[in-house]
């Protein structure tokens, strides 16, 4: 069987898992982005194990959302898939899904530590921590791994899709960042902010171990880009 998914969503999703190690976020082969078609009930991801300088549109599978069965594609999908189809079936707010082993979120993952809010960097895109969930159990490890490690994710956000808009990105224990957003694109970015306040939260907590800013400075940056009262940015691109 073969879904036709739009080839403005084929070319987005391949164009966000070759910008992962133009902007620095994987080593190898580890990281992957996928995009939705909510309408067709499907998502399509990179295959697994192709390298980033070898990706075309060829290596993009097309997976059914209800099961995880491979409707389009010859290749393997990611080994993440069922991570990130439990991540689309629980938040209906999400378009497209980003994992990667980026240096310093996974040192938080690795460190069971949520990456803490210590200034507006972070409060711009982040309405809280990121948070970090529990160890996968053994038996969660030994029986449907990938799935499961969606599901700590969800059990994480209490299954809360506003939680899920207001903190688009959370971290596996023992593992790394998964990033979440409206696009495979929003998704991608979302990912290499993580991995750019993970940053900057360890060289902060370096020199100052205790730096909490404000809560009404960080509620400032996050509302002035998101909500209602949002007034960041332009509803139409500039012209040069």
């Amino acid at each position: 069987m073969t879904t036709a998914v739009p080839e403005s969503l084929r070319r987005e999703v391949l164009e966000a898992n070759l910008a992962i190690p133009q902007v620095g976020l994987a080593t190898l082969t580890w990281g992957n982005v996928s995009g939705v078609d909510r309408e067709a009930g499907v998502f399509v991801i990179k295959a697994s194990g192709v390298a980033y300088a070898d990706l075309t549109l060829d290596h993009l599978v097309t997976v059914r959302l209800h099961d995880g069965a491979v409707v389009d594609g010859d290749l393997r999908p990611s080994t993440d898939t069922e991570t990130h189809r439990c991540l689309y079936l629980a938040f209906p707010s999400i378009g497209g899904v980003t994992h990667t082993h980026s240096t310093h979120a996974v040192a938080f993952a690795q460190a069971r530590r949520d990456i803490p809010v210590l200034g507006t960097t972070h409060a711009d895109t982040f309405n809280g921590p990121v948070p970090v969930t529990r160890d996968l159990t053994e038996q969660e490890c030994t029986k449907d791994y990938e799935y499961n490690t969606g599901h700590v994710i969800v059990d994480l956000l209490d299954g809360s899709d506003d939680r899920a808009v207001e903190v688009p990105a959370a971290l596996v224990a023992g593992h790394g960042p998964f990033t979440w957003g409206a696009s495979a694109r929003k998704s991608l970015e979302h990912a290499i902010i993580c991995e750019a306040v993970a940053d900057i939260a360890l060289h902060t907590m370096s020199l100052s171990p205790s730096a909490p800013p404000s809560r009404h400075l960080l509620e400032r940056h996050y509302t002035r880009k998101h909500g209602p009262g949002a007034y960041y940015g332009n509803p139409d691109p500039v012209m040069p």
